[in-house]
């Protein structure tokens, strides 16, 4: 009432002889059409979609965008890499170390075995400010190199511990050393099955002449780009992210001695990575994912 009351008071009969115009009825919001624009078109001079472009071309809110968004698991500002393998004998092989970590032979241990090189010891130009309330951790964005080291890991599947070495470099020398390692810590009495990528390295004929002469080692290959499969990544990716990103290192045995702390601090109470997908299952995305480059590349060759 009171808003008429002004009205009146302001335009006297007329201003209430009727309701004035309204915003009326919302516009529809086409979530198809949200979700059609984000997946398979671009913006002018762009690669992808940001909120901000979008509301531009649509005439809707932010929030509004958004929300389709996150309905629909979209996020275009996100890009992952990917390399399907191409190797012939890739179901062969896939079976084959699937199997090793489903179903382990008896009286074995299966070790997954790879090299993480060019590990650098990176030192900051400035020190660094530590996590305090209100406040993250910070570093300077640029650093200074000190050399590198090469981290060599056998990765048990039994219980997830750990034989490590670390050399200057990872030349087919270094690569028997290891396997030497490999053969004075463990069991004698166990067969090892090492899961290896495909490195010239690891194929080196004077590394191939040692393996002969000691017919306890089983060397399984991975298919070509399926580096994944070797469950010793994984143990990468976690020191890395929990040691050696936000390290300080002023000299190569710094680096080292961080490295073998790490591992040391791991093998006390180490967790084995549980391998839960099926040789099959993986068969049958890599078999879609195949069919999907393959109807890409045609597309762009017409």
């Amino acid at each position: 009432m009171g808003r008429w009351r002004e009205r009146f008071a302001q335009g006297g009969l007329a201003a209430i002889e009727a309701d004035r115009p309204r915003s009326g009825r919302k516009p529809h919001i086409d979530a198809a059409e949200i979700v059609r624009l984000t997946t398979q078109s671009s913006p002018p001079g762009a690669t992808h979609w940001s909120t901000r472009k979008l509301v531009a071309a649509l005439g809707i809110s932010d929030t509004t965008v958004l929300k389709v968004w996150r309905a629909n698991g979209l996020k275009p500002h996100r890009l992952e890499s990917f390399k399907v393998s191409r190797d012939p004998k890739f179901a062969e092989k896939l079976e084959d170390i699937v199997g090793l970590y489903m179903a382990p032979p008896e009286h074995a241990l299966v070790l997954c075995c790879d090299e993480k090189s060019q590990v650098q010891a990176l030192d900051r130009t400035q020190p660094g400010l530590p996590l305090k309330k209100g406040r993250a951790a910070t570093m300077t964005h640029d650093y200074k190199r000190n050399g590198t080291t090469t981290l060599f890991a056998a990765l048990s599947t039994l219980d997830g511990s750990v034989i490590s070495r670390c050399a200057p470099r990872h030349r087919h020398t270094e690569w028997l050393d290891f396997l030497r390692q490999i053969e004075r810590e463990t069991p004698k009495d166990k067969a090892l099955h090492l899961v290896c990528d495909n490195y010239a390295t690891h194929k080196h004929p004077k590394v191939k002449e040692w393996l002969e002469n000691h017919p306890r080692f089983h060397v399984h290959f991975t298919p070509t780009s399926a580096s994944w499969l070797n469950m010793v990544e994984r143990f990468f990716r976690d020191i890395t992210v929990e040691r050696l990103r936000r390290g300080i290192f002023r000299r190569v045995p710094e680096l080292i001695a961080a490295i073998k702390e790490y591992i040391a601090v791991h093998n006390q109470d180490p967790k084995p990575f549980v391998w839960t997908a099926k040789a099959n299952d993986i068969l049958q995305k890599v078999i879609r994912a195949n069919r999907k480059l393959g109807s890409k590349k045609n597309e762009a060759l017409h």
